[in-house]
């Protein structure tokens, strides 16, 4: 480092690695390892983890209220689907708003990442009754000889369609993600 020209920057986290990278918050010096590639320009990791953590503000009991709203609607939904079958396509997403407009009421529009993970284990668990039924009775019917099994082989289908819906349309609107 002593026949360094004045002026040459080297990385705060890697005293080794010449760089020409600054955080645009912060001004420290950062590698390309140490960047994160933000809209508005590169910023080092902890001015990224600490703006983050500025819009993660959901409280402890928002956990269990988003869990059981999600359940109790996914599984209402659930039984809707079976009664809907080809319509389920049309039906599914708007659950899925539903259930994620519903999580945002009682939780204040508050958030955080583990928040959605927690809503998304309530939508997944309350719709997946309705599928496992739905396999059970078709298995049963199959192995009984039944002739009307492919009933029971189309509800399932259905209600997997709605699993995969429900989950992904609340997902995308409790996160935020545009689909372009």
């Amino acid at each position: 480092m002593s026949d360094a020209t004045p002026g040459t920057m080297y990385c705060a986290n890697h005293a080794d690695r010449e760089t020409y990278l600054r955080c645009n918050r912060c001004e420290k010096p950062i590698c390309t390892q140490c960047a994160v590639l933000t809209p508005t320009g590169y910023r080092c990791k902890e001015c990224v983890r600490a703006q983050k953590k500025v819009y993660e503000n959901s409280k402890t009991l928002d956990l269990p209220l988003a869990f059981v709203v999600a359940l109790i609607l996914a599984l209402i939904g659930g039984q809707v689907a079976g009664i809907f079958r080809f319509f389920t396509i049309f039906v599914a997403p708007i659950v899925g708003v539903v259930i994620a407009e519903a999580v945002r009421w009682v939780v204040r529009n508050r958030r955080s990442t583990l928040l959605f993970r927690v809503t998304m284990a309530g939508v997944i668990i309350g719709a997946l009754p309705a599928l496992v039924l739905s396999i059970i009775y078709f298995f049963q019917l199959l192995g009984s000889g039944v002739g009307i099994s492919w009933l029971y082989l189309q509800d399932m289908i259905w209600q997997g369609v709605y699993l995969f819906l429900v989950t992904s349309t609340a997902y995308y609107r409790l996160t935020g993600i545009s689909i372009r």
